[in-house]
Order: structure tokens, then sequence, then C-alpha cells
């Protein structure tokens, strides 16, 4: 069956593909593409970002079940993930507006940090779930999909 959770991960891998295509075409010089591509990682990233805070709002905590050597490796990447997500958002909202003002001198200024941070909170986004729900999965006994 799939999850909402799946669904986040699935918007969170979806974001990162559409930004490492939007990076490739600014590169090319390929600007039409680059902004297509960047607006809709964005509209990706604010419907993950929705059916995120619904699903836990509904779900609430779920605990990390592996033990050992992997819960600090864990816990090492959901606490930057989840820092850098929370400074991403106002990023990303500065980063577009200067586009949107044809800004672009200050607008690459500042896209040059928000690209790979936006990049890095989506693929540990990513790496968090296939941790938390398949490789170390709760058990079903709890309801937990």
């Amino acid at each position: 069956m799939f999850s909402q959770a799946a669904l986040n991960a699935g918007l969170n891998g979806t974001s990162a593909v559409l930004l490492a295509c939007g990076y490739a075409a600014i590169r090319s010089g390929k600007i039409k593409v680059h902004k297509a591509f960047m607006i809709a990682a964005f509209a990706v990233s604010c419907a993950f970002l929705v059916s995120y805070l619904i699903y836990h709002y509904r779900v609430g905590h779920v605990a990390f079940q592996g033990q050992g050597w992997i819960r600090p490796v864990y816990f090492g990447l959901l606490i930057s993930h989840t820092i850098l997500a929370a400074v991403i958002v106002p990023m990303i909202l500065v980063t577009l507006r200067r586009a949107w003002l044809a800004r672009f001198d200050r607008h690459r200024i500042i896209a040059r940090w928000t690209l790979p941070l936006w990049f890095y909170v989506s693929v540990t986004g990513v790496i968090v779930y296939v941790l938390l729900y398949q490789v170390y999965a709760p058990h079903l006994a709890a309801g937990i999909q």
C-alpha cells in the first residue's frame, strides 16, 4: 500500500530532480527552461510541505527503530535536514522574488547558496524516509503507514 509518507518522499525526490534539471538548464543558458523547472520545483516543494504537515498532524511522531551505529548517523542527518529545511524556506522566497523582479545580479548571489541547500534538504528528506519507513520500519501493528 502506498502511504502518505511515501508520497512525501516522492515529492522531495521530484523536487531534487527538478532542481538538478533547473541547474543544468541555467548552466546551458536556457533561461526559460530554467525558470520552468524552478517554478515546478517550488510548486512540488509547496505540495510536499502541505502533505507533510497534514501527515504529521494526523500521525504525530514516528520513532526511529534503528539501533547501534545507525542511530547517530540517522539523527545527525535528521538534525541537519530539519535545521536547513527551516532556513531554506525564506531563502527560496527571497531567491524567487529577486528573479520575479528581474534583479538577476542579486538573484544569482543568493541562488548560489539556495540551490545546494534546497537540493540537500530534498535529497536528505528521501534518505530520512528510506531509513525511517523502509530500512528500519516501525511495526505495522502500530498502525503507521
